[in-house]
């Protein structure tokens, strides 16, 4: 077979280790050839490639980012995009494309399976969002990159008795904010799964300090948002794709909490040190599994399928089915998360307002 393959979206560590999966178990197991397009569907069209081998994918899975680039464009944006894509199965020959990629890029994936194209979908996304596969390659990297982050502003928050706000990457779940909170001692985790309250935050940096804790952690995703009516936030901007441009909310929180409290606080945000970096050996192992399951998925003709994690095996599912609806965080860890917040009692707290003297944490 001679098989395309491309990496759309964001990068991530980990998607250098699929193309190595996929160009290892297609030249050596299967005896095929492996086209490469540059910038994902932009390469495609524009029929920007480069031939892939063994000796090509040597050394390049200790490497973050991806050795063949990667752009948010995609062919149904463009008026005559699946004109271009046709051309460019006819002109290299394709059997099939492998499409690594996020929920945009998987939608993407469905509709071309529904134009007739025949395709396969690996899953990647640093948030770790995508339904019908446990974990993504990427995710246990930014984790581990925010773990570190906050181990280190441990020492520094309490060296100055302040509070420090550590933003990290998470547009609509709150996975990342969620597992780093938890391995990096966070006192607080702000998730989007549930919208916060300004106020209840405050109380409990204010409690936590007058018991002689005179340095919080807060870890807040992107795309933590406050319960409606408890604080204002600026309209976030839309980037060419339509995706809200997230980032800023560690700022805002910061601010507020200084305001409120009179308690020194400052704010890091990790951006897009989570994306960078070599991955962690889970991410290459995952990334190496995705790359070889998706090579033997074309080799089954199994067009329109994902390639996914399900209790430790890699299975196929349709990618219909996993674009539908964002992977939450499971209620069990956010259950987890609360239970290491600060408590809030009905004892005398010098300073606080009296109509937030009474609330006591269930």
């Amino acid at each position: 077979m001679r098989i395309g393959i491309l990496t759309g979206g964001g990068d991530c560590p980990g998607l250098n280790a699929v193309i190595r999966g996929a160009v290892r178990a297609a030249e050596v197991t299967y005896d095929s050839t492996v086209v490469g397009f540059r910038n994902a569907w932009r390469g495609v069209m524009d029929n920007d490639f480069e031939l892939l081998d063994v000796d090509r994918c040597r050394g390049i899975l200790p490497l973050g980012g991806t050795i063949l680039g990667t752009s948010r464009d995609q062919p149904f944006a463009f008026e005559d995009g699946l004109k271009k894509v046709r051309k460019a199965y006819a002109r290299h020959g394709l059997d099939a494309i492998l499409a690594v990629g996020g929920e945009g890029s998987m939608n993407v994936v469905s509709r071309l399976h529904d134009s007739g194209f025949p395709v396969v979908g690996v899953p990647k996304t640093i948030d770790n969002d995508i339904s019908l596969t446990e974990m993504t390659f990427g995710f246990q990297t930014a984790v581990q990159i925010c773990t570190d982050a906050i181990d280190r502003l441990h020492t520094t928050a309490e060296s100055h008795h302040r509070v420090l706000v550590v933003e990290v990457m998470g547009r609509h779940v709150g996975h990342i904010a969620t597992w780093s909170g938890i391995a990096g001692g966070a006192a607080i985790t702000l998730v989007p799964e549930e919208p916060f309250d300004i106020a209840e935050v405050c109380e409990r940096i204010v409690h936590r300090h007058r018991k002689g804790r005179f340095a919080t952690i807060i870890v807040v995703a992107e795309g933590a948002v406050p319960k409606p009516g408890t604080m204002e936030l600026p309209v976030p901007e839309m980037d060419r794709y339509g995706h809200q441009v997230l980032g800023g909310i560690g700022s805002i929180l910061a601010r507020e909490i200084q305001g409120r409290t009179g308690i020194e606080s400052r704010m890091t945000a990790l951006g897009h040190i989570q994306r960078g970096g070599s991955p962690v050996a889970f991410d290459r192992v995952l990334g190496t599994r995705f790359g070889i399951a998706a090579v033997e998925a074309a080799m089954d003709s199994a067009w329109g399928e994902m390639v996914a994690l399900q209790r430790g095996h890699i299975v196929r599912v349709p990618v219909k089915e996993a674009i539908g609806e964002l992977k939450m965080v499971d209620p069990d860890l956010l259950r987890i998360n609360t239970m290491f917040r600060p408590r809030i009692v009905g004892d005398e707290h010098p300073g606080l307002p009296a109509d937030r003297l009474e609330r006591v944490e269930d």
